[in-house]
C-alpha cells in the first residue's frame, strides 16, 4: 500500500517531538492508520540550529514554501506558530491538495475563517486539536462527542505558565514578581512572559474554545482579557480569607437576551473561586476545562496543558485521524458557525466584584458605601471590615449584576472623601453565598 507522505513545517520543542513520535511509532502509526506513515520533509529557518532530536539526513530544508507546495504530499503539520508564514503556508499545502494539522492557536483565532474556508473548497480536512490546551483532548469532544447537546458554558484554566504563578502566590505568599522569577528560572515562563502574563494566549484560546462550543465566529478581538501582573499577595490572601483562589480563568458562556438569541460572552481574567470547585484544585503548570451542558451536566478535562511531548500527542492524534480520512476518501466535520450569535462587549456580562475599599473609620462610612453600590443597581452580597482607624478597610462581594454597573460603582467609590483608595478590584467565579 502506498505511504501517506507527512511534511512537517517548524522543529522546536514540538516539532521536533512530533518527528520522534513518527520514527518511534512508525509500526504503530501504520497500523493504526492502515497505510504507512513517511516522513519526506522538515522545514526549518536554520539548518545548522541545534534541535533536540536527529532529524533524518536529508529531510530538513529551508524552503517551506516549496515543501508544501509539493504535489506528493498527503498531511501537512504546522508547528511553527505566530500568524506569518504559518498562514500562507497552510493556504498554500491546501490548495496543493495535502490535508492539514496544525497547533497555531494564535492564527486559528486571528483568522480561522479564511482557513476553514480554504480547507471546505480543496475538500481537506484541518484539524487542530493541540490548539487548546496541548494534550487534553477538549476540542473533539466540542466539535463531535458534545454535537447532539447544547454547552451553555465553557470555564478553563488554559495557560500553564499563569497557573503555576498563581498557584505559587497561594500556596508560599510570594508576590507576583517573585513567583514569575521561579517560573522563568523553571522554563515554565519565556524570558518576556507578556503573552501569557497579559492574558493573550488564554485569550486566543479562549475564541476557539467559544467558536466550537457556540457555533459562532468567535476571534481574539473578541475576548475581553485581563492578565495577572496586577495581581497581588494581598488579593491571593484575601481570596483565601473567603475559602477561595485566584486562578485566570478563560470564561465562554451564553448568555439570554430578551426577545432575541442567546448571545456569546467571553473574556479572560483573573477570579476568584471557592476551594470547593474543581478547577481550584489544578495546581502547578496543569491545564484544566470545565463544560456544562444541558444533557450532560458537568464534565471536567485535566492533564498537561503544554510541553513538547503532550502537545505532539494531540498532534499525532490528529494526524491518524486525517490519514485515515484521506484513505477512506472523506473529510472530518469542518467549520460549524450556523448560530451566528452576538458576541457581547464586557460591559453587559453579568459576572461579580471582590471590592477592597481603604475607608475612614468612622460612623456612616459603612451606610454609604452600601449607597453607593445601590446607587448604580449592584446588590452587595457580604461585607466585613478590617482593622481600625487610619488601617481601616471594607471588603465587599456584590451580586450578580453587569460588569458596567459593577465598574461604575468602583468609579463612584474613588470619587467619595470617605475612600483614601480602592486598593483591590477582582472577579468572583463560582458560588460563594
Amino acid at each position: 500500500m502506498r505511504a501517506l507522505r507527512v511534511a512537517v513545517l517548524g522543529c522546536g520543542s514540538v516539532g521536533s517531538q512530533v518527528v520522534r513520535l513518527l520514527d518511534e511509532q512508525a509500526g504503530d502509526l501504520t497500523a493504526r492508520v492502515g497505510a504507512p506513515v513517511e516522513l519526506v520533509g522538515v522545514a526549518v529557518r536554520r539548518l545548522d540550529a541545534a534541535r533536540d532530536v536527529e532529524v533524518p539526513e536529508g529531510l530538513l530544508t529551508t524552503d517551506a514554501a516549496g515543501l508544501v507546495a509539493r504535489d506528493d504530499v498527503d498531511l501537512v503539520i504546522e508547528v511553527i506558530g505566530g500568524i506569518e508564514p504559518a498562514r500562507s503556508l497552510i493556504l498554500s499545502a491546501l490548495e496543493n491538495g495535502a490535508s492539514v494539522v496544525t497547533a497555531n492557536k494564535a492564527l486559528l483565532a486571528e483568522d480561522g475563517p479564511t482557513l476553514f474556508e480554504a480547507a471546505e473548497k480543496a475538500g481537506r480536512d484541518l484539524y487542530y486539536e493541540a490548539a487548546v490546551a496541548g494534550a487534553i483532548p477538549i476540542l473533539r469532544p466540542l466539535r463531535e462527542s458534545l454535537a447532539g447537546d447544547r454547552v451553555t458554558r465553557v470555564l478553563g484554566i488554559v495557560n500553564g505558565t499563569t497557573n503555576f504563578i498563581l498557584d505559587k502566590m497561594d500556596t508560599s505568599g510570594a508576590g507576583f514578581a517573585e513567583a514569575l522569577e521561579e517560573a522563568q528560572d523553571l522554563g515554565y515562563a519565556e524570558a518576556d512572559p507578556t503573552a501569557d502574563v497579559e492574558g493573550f494566549d488564554a485569550a486566543a484560546k479562549a475564541a476557539i474554545l467559544a467558536s466550537l462550543a457556540f457555533h459562532s465566529r468567535v476571534t481574539a478581538n473578541d475576548v475581553y482579557r485581563e492578565g495577572i501582573s496586577e495581581v497581588t499577595a494581598a488579593d491571593v490572601q484575601s481570596a483565601r480569607d473567603m475559602g477561595s483562589v485566584v486562578k485566570l480563568l478563560a470564561i465562554c458562556e451564553l448568555m439570554p437576551q430578551a426577545g432575541a438569541d442567546d448571545a456569546v460572552a467571553v473574556r479572560v481574567h483573573p477570579a476568584m473561586i471557592p476551594r470547593s470547585h474543581p478547577l481550584a484544585s489544578v495546581r502547578e503548570a496543569y491545564n484544566a476545562v470545565f463544560v456544562e451542558s444541558e444533557a450532560a451536566g458537568q464534565l471536567m478535562f485535566y492533564g498537561p496543558g503544554a510541553g513538547g511531548s503532550p502537545t505532539a500527542s494531540a498532534v499525532l492524534g490528529d494526524l491518524v485521524t486525517v490519514a485515515r480520512n484521506r484513505l477512506a476518501g472523506t473529510r472530518g466535520a469542518g467549520e460549524s458557525a450556523y448560530a451566528d450569535r452576538a458576541v457581547l462587549p464586557m460591559g453587559e456580562t453579568r459576572t461579580r466584584y471582590h471590592v477592597a475599599i481603604d475607608v475612614d473609620d468612622r460612623a456612616g462610612v459603612l451606610a454609604a458605601v452600601a449607597t453607593a453600590f445601590a446607587e448604580n443597581g449592584v446588590s452587595i452580597s457580604t461585607v466585613r471590615q478590617e482593622g481600625r482607624g487610619l488601617d481601616a478597610e471594607l471588603v465587599v462581594v456584590s451580586h450578580e449584576a453587569t460588569d458596567a454597573q459593577l465598574s461604575a460603582t468602583v468609579q463612584h467609590l474613588r470619587e467619595m472623601d470617605i475612600v483614601r483608595e480602592v486598593t483591590s478590584v477582582m472577579r468572583v467565579e463560582g458560588d460563594h453565598e
